[in-house]
């Protein structure tokens, strides 16, 4: 059995491309589960907010009353937001005039579609920082927010152009890209190993 099978991860499958980190979880050997509902997040040991579009997620998430139990669950339970949810993770959204009602989950800043609408999607090769060693990551950039804003405590583990694309603080992750698209597990078994196996040996012997 590979390490990651006594975890349970549910992906937000409101909107966008959570079928690929449904993927990449079982495929790794974790435990998946689709969360459109609040009961949905009972018994899970970390959850994932996949790309997509962030005004119609919004919009979703109060009409299965999921904003405040997405709130809770960050409090105790590890949370990677990636593009549209690294948007509904952040604290601030710049020029907002769609009127995203971001969590707050995360001290940062960020503009939507900050690397410019979908015709401009690129990929990009990044060095992250998830070890003592650099790891090679393969972004895909698709209408991608952009960091303009870190808050104290917030620690950056990647940068394209002198930007952070990857960011940590506390139980929460967040990248501007997909590595999901790809075959590429490197990130979502970060995610696994450093937060969620950490998180449930912590309440084991707590």
């Amino acid at each position: 059995m590979s390490e990651y099978g006594k975890l349970t991860v549910g992906v937000l499958a409101l909107q966008g491309d959570f079928e690929r980190h449904l993927y990449q979880l079982r495929r790794v050997g974790a435990k998946a589960r689709e969360v459109r509902r609040p009961a949905d997040l009972e018994g899970l040991d970390g959850l994932i907010m996949p790309g997509g579009e962030s005004t119609t997620m919004n919009i979703l998430m109060d009409r299965f009353a999921l904003r405040e139990p997405l709130r809770a669950f960050a409090q105790t339970r590890p949370v990677w937001g990636t593009c549209a949810g690294m948007i509904m993770a952040a604290r601030e959204i710049e020029d907002n005039q769609a009127g995203v009602r971001p969590l707050g989950l995360i001290d940062i800043t960020v503009v939507r579609n900050g690397y410019g609408r979908q015709v401009f999607s690129f990929e990009a090769h990044l060095a992250a920082r998830l070890g003592p060693a650099a790891t090679a990551l393969a972004a895909t950039f698709i209408r991608a927010p952009r960091v303009t804003r870190v808050g104290p405590g917030v620690t950056a583990l990647a940068e394209y152009r002198g930007a952070p694309v990857l960011v940590a603080a506390g139980r929460v992750l967040a990248s501007s890209f997909h590595t999901e698209l790809g075959e590429d597990t490197t990130l979502v078994e970060y995610f696994l190993r450093k937060y969620l196996l950490r998180t449930a040996a912590a309440n084991i012997y707590s």
